[in-house]
């Protein structure tokens, strides 16, 4: 009686050898790619980062010359701690706000920028705060009277597409151009995102909501007012800034 011979393609020893080659071999491409694509990945977040903080002092920089005028025109980057003194060995673009905020405030590093353009002076404040499902965060520029703000962007994690998203957008963003940050009775206070203000006045403190993006609103109000709040005691000993005594 003949025996039939066993084709060892059909056989689960080679099944599994083979499916754990090819995850060997997946992963090994994987793990190249992403080792050899991660300082280009990290030249494009330097890039953008240079670029949005340009961007609140009026500065439109393509990713090509983003460099060139970021040096032609940040004059200064410094770092504050929680009663507004400098901070020296700690390099103030590569502060990682996310990781900042998981710490007390009395711990955490401030970092600052000071652009000069056209022979004004702005101070531009990193932004960062939570929206409707993740963290929100930009960039605040403030003219050098310290109340009236210059530009701002903001950006998103996973804010939704038409609702919260569209803080990034510029429309949105030139609301809160030439609006004041103190109050009459110089509180700082930030800028509200406030639903229906359809006020003109850059004197109320407020700018109109998104409709349907009432949380990210908010997100955006309290980050500004938050961080604005620990460099207090920085543009206090740097300017003549006259604030209430709260």
């Amino acid at each position: 009686m003949e025996e039939k011979s066993v084709n060892k393609t059909n056989t689960n020893a080679y099944t599994f050898t083979f499916a754990i080659i090819m995850v060997v071999v997946v992963g090994s491409i994987l793990a190249f790619a992403a080792t050899s694509l991660q300082p280009m990945q990290y030249e494009n977040m330097r890039i953008d980062k240079m670029q949005s903080i340009l961007m609140t002092v009026g500065v439109d920089a393509d990713p090509s010359e983003a460099q060139e005028l970021y040096a032609q025109y940040i004059t200064e980057e410094i770092v504050l701690d929680s009663e507004g003194k400098k901070k020296e060995g700690v390099d103030a673009f590569n502060v990682d706000l996310a990781k900042e905020l998981k710490t007390s405030a009395a711990d955490q590093n401030f970092p600052l920028y000071i652009a000069n353009v056209d022979g004004e002076k702005y101070y531009i404040v990193p932004l960062r705060g939570s929206g409707l499902w993740n963290a929100i965060f930009g960039y605040i520029s403030l003219q050098n009277d310290i109340n009236t703000i210059k530009g701002a962007t903001f950006d998103h994690l996973g804010e939704t597409p038409g609702l919260g998203a569209e803080i990034t957008q510029e429309w949105f963003r030139e609301r809160f151009a030439g609006e004041k940050i103190f109050d009459d009775t110089g509180n700082l206070v930030g800028v509200s995102v406030v639903k229906g203000n359809s006020s003109a006045s850059k004197d109320d403190n407020k700018v109109d909501a998104i409709s349907g993006a009432t949380i990210t609103g908010d997100g955006v109000s309290d980050m500004i007012s938050e961080r604005l709040q620990h460099y207090l005691p920085y543009f206090k000993s740097e300017t003549d800034l006259n604030v209430a005594n709260n």
